[in-house]
């Protein structure tokens, strides 16, 4: 079973109809602990602000049983948008730390880096290329392309978690892949069949 963590925020209808529409049945969308820890498999969505996220996650009394999962049982989990961000050990955006599933922090966007006539946030299709060997790219359709919206990215302090990579003005971190934790600033369920693709394999082949 596949569950979909319901903090209070993020696109959970949404993420559950492209699992759907991709042929998985056997998901659930909780809050619930219980549920949570029969699961063999974890998406985190998110949007909107870093501190928000963590705060309603430490409001839902689920971030000890989240570890639990994660950290000593190994279950694979997908971390989503700001559900991606909160995999890091914290954001420019806020103050509360994150999860910090994986060594990195999440940065906004340099403008300074940047042409003039470019715009943040970071919002529409944006070409992406693969940065390691990943099973969640496995078979994945020539030229991925993906929905983002989104004005902070991923900065790992390893470089071997980097998983994909975006450009809008610079080259910048667009996904994250470290043992069985895996985030991906971009919205495979807004994404069409490039998201439908990803999101089949992380359930199949995790």
């Amino acid at each position: 079973m596949l569950v979909i963590i319901d903090y209070g925020v993020g696109n959970l209808r949404s993420i559950k109809n492209m699992l759907k529409k991709a042929g998985h049945l056997d998901v659930e969308i909780s809050a619930d602990p219980e549920v949570i820890r029969k699961a063999d498999k974890l998406i985190l969505p998110g949007v909107g602000h870093f501190d928000y996220g963590m705060r309603q996650l430490q409001a839902s009394g689920l971030i000890e049983v989240l570890n639990q999962k994660v950290l000593e049982e190994k279950t694979p989990v997908l971390g989503i948008c700001l559900g991606a961000q909160l995999l890091t050990k914290g954001s420019e955006e806020g103050v509360e730390p994150g999860l910090g599933w994986i060594d990195a922090q999440t940065i906004r966007f340099r403008e300074e880096k940047m042409d003039s006539t470019l715009k943040i946030p970071n919002m529409g299709w944006c070409d992406v290329s693969i940065d390691k060997d990943s099973k969640l790219f496995t078979e994945m359709f020539d030229e991925p392309r993906f929905y983002f919206v989104h004005t902070y990215h991923i900065v790992c302090d390893e470089e071997s978690d980097n998983l994909t990579s975006g450009l809008y003005g610079y080259k910048f971190t667009a996904g994250v892949e470290k043992d069985n934790v895996i985030g991906v600033q971009f919205h495979p369920e807004k994404s069409h069949k490039f998201g439908m693709k990803l999101l089949d394999n992380f359930v199949t082949l995790y």
